[in-house]
C-alpha cells in the first residue's frame, strides 16, 4: 500500500529528471574544462554531478520506503557550448536557482497534500540548496580576482 499520493510520488519522479538533468549539465561543463586541460575546475564540477547523481537516489529511496513507484523519465540534451569560464560558472549558479525554486516548489506541494512524512526530506534539500548556490556564488566571487583562467584553475580546491 503506497503512502505518497500519487501527485506527490509524480513530483518527485520529476524531481528525479531535475537531478539526473543537473547532472548532465555538471559533467558537460567539466569535459568543456578538461578539453582545456582546467583540471581542477573540471573535478570541481564533476564532484557537482555526483552529488546530484546522490539526491537522485535520496528522491528515489524515498519514494520506494513510502510504496511509492519510481519512474525515470527521458533527459533532455544540456547545452554543451560554453565560451568561457564565467559563463559557465554563471550558468550554473543560474541552474541551481533554478533547482532551489524546484524544491521550493515541492515544499509546497507537501504542505498543501499534507504529506508530512515528506517534510524531512525536503527540509534535507531546502538546506542542501542554500549549500549549493553558496558554493558556486563563492567561485564567482573568487574568479572575479583572477585575470589568468589557469592560475585560478591552479587555486580551485573542493573538498567532500
Amino acid at each position: 500500500m503506497a503512502n505518497i499520493s500519487e501527485k506527490l510520488n509524480e513530483a518527485f519522479n520529476i524531481q528525479i529528471k531535475e537531478e539526473l538533468e543537473s547532472a548532465y549539465l555538471y559533467l558537460g561543463m567539466a569535459a568543456w574544462f578538461e578539453e582545456r586541460t582546467l583540471n581542477n575546475l573540471a573535478d570541481w564540477f564533476k564532484m557537482q554531478a555526483e552529488e546530484e547523481f546522490e539526491h537522485t537516489m535520496k528522491f528515489k529511496s524515498h519514494i520506494i520506503e513510502r510504496g511509492g513507484s519510481v519512474h525515470y523519465p527521458a533527459l533532455a540534451e544540456q547545452k554543451q557550448d560554453w565560451t568561457n569560464i564565467m559563463e559557465i560558472l554563471e550558468a550554473a549558479y543560474e541552474h541551481e536557482r533554478y533547482i532551489t525554486s524546484k524544491i521550493i516548489g515541492l515544499h509546497d506541494a507537501i504542505k498543501e497534500l499534507k504529506e508530512y512524512s515528506s517534510v524531512h526530506l525536503i527540509l534535507w534539500f531546502l538546506e542542501e540548496q542554500v549549500e549549493e548556490e553558496d558554493n558556486i556564488s563563492s567561485l564567482i566571487d573568487k574568479y572575479k580576482g583572477y585575470k589568468n583562467d589557469f592560475n585560478f584553475d591552479h587555486h580551485v580546491k573542493r573538498t567532500v
